[in-house]
Order: structure tokens, then C-alpha cells, then sequence
């Protein structure tokens, strides 16, 4: 089954490689990159039907303007630049938080949480791929939620439940030989995890 699983991804990119000669361009990469309007105007009515749609292209034309006057800069330009310090380190914060926050750790040991917590051998895979399931599902109610609370309090959120339940996992693990019932108690902690990590970070 899992052969077929893994080749099933293939069959997403094959429709994808199908069907997109038969999608237009973008109207703004049309307009700005390329700065073919009548191609623009041609994308827009395939995409948004007949109608007289130039407020779009105002749009377009505003976000082109705003393109030419802003000043690209180089990697050191960006380090140096005062004014964009702090959004520097919250990105810097961000992103090493997202590679040391664990996720990895626990995908690496669930199989041998699982095969302690004395699944079935034949069991493991299947309970392996509701973990990942928990991480698709729990990403899908992020882009829900980020609208109603934000990207902060999602963030900081994730980050300290996602600390509560690695520090009671790192508990139910050192104790699981004293207690029958830590090994199932580890599993549940796992699931959880993935959930504020799709929630979350």
C-alpha cells in the first residue's frame, strides 16, 4: 500500500502538468513584468468574464508604479538598513523557532513511541500517517482561525502549549516503565503536539 500511497503525490503534479498550458497569465505579471496590457486585459476577461473591469488594471498600474519607485536592495543593504531591523529579528526569531521547536524529534521517535506503547506492528504505518492526517487537518483550521485571533496570539499560542505538551511527554517517557498506562498517555501527547504545531508556528 505504501508504494501506492507515495506514487499517489505523482498523480496531483501529472494533472497540474496537464492543465496548465490551459491557464491564463497573471494580469499583474502580464501588466508589470512583461507590460503588455492588451495580454493583461485579455487574462483578466478569461479569468473575471466580459465586463469592463478598469479598476482592476488601476490597481495594476498603482502596484507598478509603487514597484519603480521602491529601491530593491542586496542582502548587506537589508542587514545594515536601521528601519528594518526589528522585522529582521522577528523573522530570524520565526524561523529558528520553526527548526528547533521539535517537530522533527517527534516525527523521528513516534514509530518507536508507538511500537512501546505495544501497537501492533502492522498498526504503526497506519497510526504514523494519522499524525501526519492530525498535521494537515489542524493546518487547514489554522487558515481559519488566523483571521479571528491573528498571526500572534496563533504564534505565541502554539509555541507555549506546544512547550506544556514536550515537557509532559519528556515526563510520561521517563516514566513509562513505571506506569502501564504512560506509553498510551505519550501517544495522545504526540497527537496533540502536531495539532498546535499545524495550529501554531
Amino acid at each position: 500500500l505504501w508504494p501506492w500511497l507515495l506514487a499517489s503525490s505523482g498523480l496531483s503534479a501529472l494533472v497540474q502538468l496537464v492543465t496548465l498550458p490551459f491557464f491564463p497569465d497573471s494580469p499583474s505579471y502580464l501588466l508589470i513584468q512583461k507590460g503588455n496590457e492588451e495580454a493583461c486585459r485579455k487574462a483578466i476577461r478569461k479569468l473575471w468574464g466580459e465586463g469592463d473591469h478598469q479598476a482592476e488594471i488601476d490597481d495594476i498600474m498603482k502596484e507598478k508604479a509603487a514597484m519603480t519607485s521602491t529601491k530593491t536592495l542586496r542582502v548587506l543593504e537589508v542587514i545594515k538598513e536601521r528601519s528594518l531591523r526589528w522585522q529582521l529579528y522577528i523573522l530570524m526569531t520565526v524561523m529558528t523557532t520553526l527548526q528547533l521547536c521539535g517537530i522533527n524529534a517527534i516525527y523521528f521517535y513516534s514509530f518507536e513511541v508507538f511500537h512501546t506503547a505495544k501497537f501492533e506492528e502492522y498498526l504503526i504505518p497506519y497510526v504514523s500517517l494519522g499524525v501526519g492526517l492530525c498535521e494537515c487537518l489542524s493546518s487547514i483550521l489554522c487558515s481559519t482561525l488566523i483571521d479571528r485571533f491573528g498571526r500572534k496570539v496563533l504564534l505565541l499560542g502554539g509555541y507555549t502549549l506546544m512547550c506544556a505538551v514536550l515537557a509532559l511527554l519528556t515526563m510520561t517517557l521517563s516514566l513509562q516503565h513505571q506506569f502501564f498506562w504512560m506509553h498510551y498517555f505519550s501517544v495522545i501527547l504526540i497527537f496533540l503536539f502536531v495539532i498546535f504545531y499545524g495550529i501554531g508556528p
